[in-house]
Parts: structure tokens; sequence; C-alpha cells
């Protein structure tokens, strides 16, 4: 049995695994997620949430048996935690995540990608200091492919997302070095482009990307296949 620790993405909450917690408990595994702050039910203040208050949230929600999946942005929380706390878990799965690099914040690396596809659905607030997705266009740039049922419960469940978590890059070393990881490539994706995706892991050693042939929110569009890649992943740590 592998302990799971599901993180989301921008603008999501622990809601988006509805359906991936169950598909690992079929399997015998044990899967949980959390709201980092500011998203889902956790109320912190859009004001206050940070990369750091992100990190602890994980630290806090994982021990040193949990395998920590973060999807999309979650890939720099999770990274900042493994850096932090490297025995404070076992392993780290990127699914369509940002990788950190050196030097360069989420936002820097959004902008290097050869493609913005999610670009124009995003809405900036008034003093851009958080931005919401475009409910209208929320289906094409992250559900394209999953069912109506699951696209009507997740769209007005996306919250605003604060910029500043975004804004900062992650100091990654030795600590972060000695911590297992894999990465879950989505080839439709229609919000980080696959291409960038694999531009990210193309030094990572061989046989630690796996591929998925789904939109960006494989949770909804094949939990189960999900689930099964996530438990055969975390064999190998």
């Amino acid at each position: 049995m592998t302990d799971f620790l599901l993180v989301h993405g921008a603008c999501h909450g622990a809601w988006c695994w509805r359906d991936t917690i169950p598909a690992l408990a079929a399997l015998g595994h044990k899967a949980r997620a959390i709201d980092l702050p500011g998203h889902g039910d956790d109320k912190t203040p859009l004001a206050e949430v940070t990369l750091d208050r992100y990190r602890d949230a994980v630290l806090a929600a994982a021990g040193p048996e949990t395998v920590v999946v973060g999807h999309s942005m979650a890939g720099f929380p999770i990274s900042a935690a493994a850096e932090a706390r490297p025995d404070g878990l076992r392993g780290l799965i990127y699914l369509c995540a940002y990788a950190p690099r050196p030097g360069m914040s989420l936002i820097d690396m959004r902008r290097a990608a050869p493609r913005q596809p999610l670009l124009p659905a995003v809405v900036p607030s008034p003093d851009r200091t958080s931005f919401t997705v475009d409910p209208e266009q929320a289906e094409a740039v992250f559900y394209h492919d999953c069912p109506p049922e699951a696209v009507a419960f997740a769209i007005p469940r996306l919250c605003p997302q604060a910029v500043a978590p975004q804004a900062v890059p992650v100091a990654l070393g030795a600590a972060y070095a000695s911590v297992p990881r894999a990465y879950i490539r989505c080839a439709f994706d229609q919000t980080i482009p696959p291409e960038y995706q694999s531009t990210m892991t193309e030094d990572w050693p061989a046989g630690s990307v796996h591929h998925m042939p789904t939109s960006h929110s494989p949770f909804f569009a094949d939990p189960q296949g999900l689930a099964r890649m996530l438990a055969d992943i975390a064999r190998g740590f």
C-alpha cells in the first residue's frame, strides 16, 4: 500500500481529486488531497498566500512514506517541500506540472513556453494580484476530454489564484536531488503545452517520464488510468 498526497494546481482545490481518490483506494492504496492556502475550503486571504505557505501545507500533510503528487502549478510547492525536508516524504510525481528550473519563477517558466494556450482564458483582478479563469473558456483549456458531469462539477468550483506564489523561484539543491521523482506528461494538454512538458524533463533519468493521452485534467478524464500509473510509478520509489 502506498500513501498518496494529492496536491492541486492553480485555481483548483482538493475537490479535483474526487474521482482519483476512490480509484487509488480500489487498488489498495491510501490517498488524500489538501486545499492549498486560499483554495477550496481554506480561508487564507489571497493577500497572504505565498509559495512558502504552499510548501508548508504540503509538508504538514505529508509523512516520510508519502508519495506527493503535484498537478500543474503544484510542481513548485512540492519541489520546495522536498528541498526543505527531503526526509519528510518518499517521492514526487509531477502530473503535467511545472518542474522548476534554477532562477525561474512559475511566471518565468510559463512565458518561456513555446505557446501560451491558457493566456486568453486568464482574467486578472483589477489590482493584478490574482486572476481567475473565464468560465466560458475553462472547458477548452482544462477539461476538453472530460465527462460533461465532471465539467459541470468543476467549473463552478474554480477559484481566484494569487499571483504572489507564482512570482518567486525555488532554490533547489542536493536535498531536492536526493528525492526520487517522476513526471507524467499529458499528450493533449491545452494548458501547459505537451512539447514544453517534454522540454522541462529532457534531462530527467530514463524511465522517469511517463505519458497519458489526456487533457490537463486526467483526474477527471481517466481517473482509473491515472490511479494505475501513479501506483506503478510509486512502486519504483
